[in-house]
C-alpha cells in the first residue's frame, strides 16, 4: 500500500486533524512495525492492540488506528475510528480495488486450501498469480490478504471461511470477486448453522459480492459443484449476482486426461473446478491438467511422506489439519484405495462444531471404516469411542484420550514395513496434528 495518512483519514472516515506521513504498509502486529508502518489496534480474546499504541509509535510506526487515544499519545498520528476490525476490513477493500488482474473468490466446506493452492499452481503456469497465504480465510485474515496483493500479479486467489451467516457475506462485499467459487456443502460447523440447508445458504453468499458493472447490473462470474448438497440453492444465489453461472460435477467437466497423485474422488472433484475455472479464463486445458498432475497437497491437507523408522518404511498420509464427516470418509476411502505392501493404518481424532450430529457422525465414519477394511484404528478423543465400536472383530483398535503417547505408541509397538498411516481430525480440539508432527522426524531424506 502506498498512501499517506491523511488519504488514509479520509477513507475511514475521519475528519479531525491528523499528520502527515507516507504509509508502505499495514500491521496489526507490534513486533513488526517501523518507519512507514500504520498500525490497527484490533481486539483479541487475549489480547488488545490498544495497549501496544504507545509502543509501536516509539518504535517508530508512522501512525495508528484506533478506537480511541490512549493515555500520553500524540492524538495527531492517531486515526480514530468507531471499530478498529471493520476499518481493517475498510482498508483491505480500497487496497483490492487498486488491483487490476482478476481477483477469485473461493469457498467450500472441506478442501478450500487444496483448491486455492491447486488453483495458484495452475495459474501460476500462465501468469504472476498471488494466492492467501495458508488459510488466512476469516474476517482478519481475508482484509490481510487484500492488504498484501502483489498489484503486479495477472490472479489472485482469496479464500474465504465461515462459521456462521453472514460472515461469507461481508468478507465477499471487501474482496469484490471477479469471479466467486463454491466447491462443496458438508456438514461442517452444523452445531451455530443448524442444518445443512443453511450451510449451503451460508457458503452462497460469496456471489453476493461479485463485482458489478458499470451500471452496477450483474457482471461476475459464478462457478459451483452441481454435485453438492442443496446445488439448487447454490444456483439460485448464483443466478442473482452473476452474468454467468458454470456448473461442474462428476458428468460436467472439461474433457481433459489427469494422472492425479491421488485418485481419489475428492481430488477428482478438486481437479474439475480448478479446469472449470481455467476453462471460463480461456486458458490452455492441457497445459493447465500438467499442472494440475503434477500438484501436491499442502502439508497436513493429505500430503504424503515416505518414512525410515529403524528400517521399516512407511507411508505417513498427514491430513491432520481439519476433520468433517464428510472429508473423513472421503480420506477412509483414499486410504483403502492406496496400494501398499503392509496394512492400512487410520489415526482419527474426533470431529468438532457438529452439536447434535456428533454422535451419529463419528458412527458413521465408524461404518465407513469397517466398509473399507481398514487394517488398524487408533481413536483419539472420547468421541471416537462410537467410531471404534463399529469396527468389526477382526480390526485391530486402539484407543487414546489424547493425541500424546500416540506417536511413541505407533513407532514401538504398531507399525510394520510397509504400511500406510492416515493421521486426520479436528485440528485445535483433537490435537492428532501433534501426531503427524513427531512422525516426521523420520521422513526419508
Amino acid at each position: 500500500m502506498q498512501l499517506n495518512t491523511v488519504e488514509i483519514a479520509k477513507i475511514l472516515g475521519y475528519g479531525s486533524e491528523i499528520a502527515a506521513a507516507e504509509i508502505t504498509e499495514v500491521s496489526t502486529d507490534s513486533r513488526k512495525v517501523g518507519a512507514g508502518t500504520l498500525f490497527v489496534a484490533l481486539k483479541g480474546e487475549r489480547f488488545d492492540g490498544h495497549d501496544f499504541i504507545r509502543e509501536v509509535l516509539d518504535k517508530g510506526a508512522s501512525a495508528a488506528v484506533a478506537e480511541y487515544v490512549p493515555a500520553g499519545t500524540d492524538p495527531a498520528r492517531v486515526i480514530v475510528v468507531e471499530d478498529t476490525l471493520k476499518a481493517f476490513g475498510k482498508l483491505g477493500q480500497y487496497n483490492r480495488r487498486q488491483f487490476k488482474g482478476t481477483l477469485i473468490a473461493l469457498t467450500g466446506s472441506s478442501g478450500k486450501t487444496t483448491v486455492k493452492e491447486e488453483l495458484k499452481a495452475v495459474l501460476s503456469r500462465f501468469a504472476p498469480t498471488y494466492a492467501t497465504n495458508g488459510n488466512f480465510n476469516n474476517h482478519i485474515g481475508v482484509p490481510r490478504s487484500l492488504l498484501d496483493l502483489d498489484m503486479g500479479a495477472r490472479y489472485a486467489v482469496i479464500e474465504m471461511g465461515m462459521s456462521a451467516r453472514g460472515e461469507i457475506e461481508y468478507l465477499t462485499q471487501l474482496a469484490e470477486p471477479d469471479i466467486a467459487i463454491v466447491t462443496n456443502v458438508y456438514p461442517m460447523h452444523i452445531e451455530f448453522l443448524g442444518s445443512l440447508k443453511n450451510i449451503a445458504r451460508a457458503k452462497a453468499e460469496i456471489f453476493s459480492g461479485l463485482r458489478k458493472g458499470a451500471s452496477e447490473g450483474k457482471q461476475g462470474i459464478a462457478i459451483f459443484n452441481e454435485d453438492a448438497a442443496y446445488a439448487d440453492i447454490l444456483r439460485a444465489e448464483a443466478e442473482k449476482y452473476a452474468v454467468t453461472v458454470c456448473a461442474y460435477g462428476r458428468n460436467n467437466h472439461p474433457d481433459v486426461p489427469l494422472a492425479l497423485e491421488d485418485e481419489a474422488e475428492h481430488c477428482r472433484y478438486n481437479a474439475w473446478c480448478v479446469l472449470k475455472t481455467a476453462e471460463i479464463l480461456d486458458l490452455d486445458l492441457t497445459a493447465a491438467a500438467e499442472a494440475i498432475n503434477g500438484f501436491s497437497a499442502p502439508e497436513g491437507r493429505g500430503k504424503k511422506h515416505r518414512l525410515n523408522i529403524g528400517g521399516r518404511r512407511v507411508v505417513l498420509i498427514d491430513d491432520s489439519y481439519s476433520g468433517q464427516p464428510e472429508a473423513m470418509k472421503l480420506a477412509v476411502r483414499s486410504l483403502a484405495k492406496l496400494p501398499v505392501q503392509g496394512r492400512r493404518i487410520a489415526v482419527l481424532g474426533k470431529m468438532a462444531e457438529l452439536g447434535d450430529f456428533s454422535r451419529q457422525a463419528h458412527i458413521e465414519v465408524g461404518q465407513e471404516l469397517a466398509a473399507a477394511g481398514i487394517d488398524a484404528v487408533v481413536g483419539v478423543c472420547a468421541e471416537t469411542r462410537d467410531m471404534l465400536a463399529q469396527l468389526p472383530e477382526r480390526t485391530e483398535r486402539h484407543y487414546f484420550d489424547t493425541a500424546d503417547g500416540v506417536a511413541a505408541f505407533l513407532t514401538g509397538n504398531l507399525l510394520q514395513d510397509g504400511d500406510a498411516v492416515l493421521v486426520k481430525g479436528a485440528h485445535y480440539s483433537s490435537q492428532v496434528f501433534k501426531v503427524a508432527e513427531a512422525l516426521k522426524q523420520y521422513e526419508e531424506k
